[in-house]
């Protein structure tokens, strides 16, 4: 069984409850050792851009920045697909560090025929 965990996030600072909610599932895992890929799409792929993760989503929120920097910390990646990432006309070079542009297959190669956990928001 794997330990390998995937984040499906759709929604972008749109809907900043969304993202917050995201970002603690992930972190979740991330803090304890599993190795987790938020795929981002639509305008999610916003939050990997260089100061795209920002805001607090509301009173009492954990700022968004910061669930970003602890994601980063723990080794969570941002998997950012190419499709929607290339029809915003955004730009590689704005990318964090914790990032790549990489579409299904490159996931499913990551998942090595094992099982995941899913999480789609």
């Amino acid at each position: 069984m794997s330990n390998k965990v995937i984040v499906n996030l759709a929604t972008g600072l749109e809907d900043a409850e969304r993202v917050t909610v995201a970002f603690l599932v992930a972190l979740g895992a991330a803090e304890r050792g599993q190795p987790v890929r938020m795929f981002l799409t639509k305008e999610a792929v916003r939050l990997a851009l260089k100061d795209g993760a920002t805001g607090i989503a509301c009173d009492g929120c954990p700022p968004i920045p910061g669930l970003a920097e602890r994601f980063a910390k723990a080794g969570g990646l941002f998997q950012v697909c190419p499709i929607c990432f290339e029809a915003r006309k955004l730009d590689t070079v704005d990318l964090v560090e914790n990032s790549q542009v990489a579409g299904t297959v490159p996931l499913f190669e990551w998942l090595d025929g094992e099982a995941g956990t899913v999480f789609s928001y």
